[in-house]
């Protein structure tokens, strides 16, 4: 938090004072990301298979955040350590991207499976950016890994 502080050229109890730990502070950053990754309208262009539209999101996203790997290992790991009761940007986040993915779908009135299936995609798309951060799986075989996890597990989503 120190270094954050320094970099930021602010004294640290002002840090603190809005990020109590940096659990809070790495989890507002990604909550940042994805509000902006939001402004950026991805939908289905015409003739475009939606389901290909949400891998092309992931695969974007996925881009940017393998970008800056470091600050991305350290937002991800804040993100899934963070207790939805006392980070409210990690709920941000989640709805945020679930909103994102549905809105790339065309699904403006989701079923309960749409809304499974959605969530296990960004679980799906957590991990094998997880391994991607950690060198466990090239780039290239990473973002087949997302096509196939989208075609997969979106088949079965109401609007299709």
């Amino acid at each position: 938090m120190l270094d954050v502080a320094k970099e930021a050229g602010v004294a640290i109890a002002t840090l603190y004072r809005y990020f109590p730990s940096k659990t809070h502070l790495f989890t507002a950053v990604l909550a940042d990301q994805v509000a902006r990754l939001e402004e950026a309208t991805f939908a289905a262009k015409p003739g475009q298979d939606p389901v290909e539209a949400v891998a092309e999101l992931l695969i974007h996203a996925s881009r940017q955040l393998l970008r800056r790997p470091l600050l991305a290992n350290a937002m991800m790991q804040s993100n899934n350590a963070a207790h939805a009761g006392t980070v409210a940007d990690a709920v941000r986040i989640d709805s945020t991207f679930r909103e994102l993915i549905l809105r790339t779908l065309g699904l403006d009135e989701p079923t309960d499976h749409d809304l499974r299936l959605v969530r296990l995609l960004e679980q799906g798309w957590y991990g094998v950016l997880t391994q991607s951060l950690n060198m466990r799986v090239e780039p290239a075989d990473a973002e087949a890994d997302i096509r196939l996890a989208c075609t997969l597990l979106l088949v079965d989503r109401s609007n299709a």
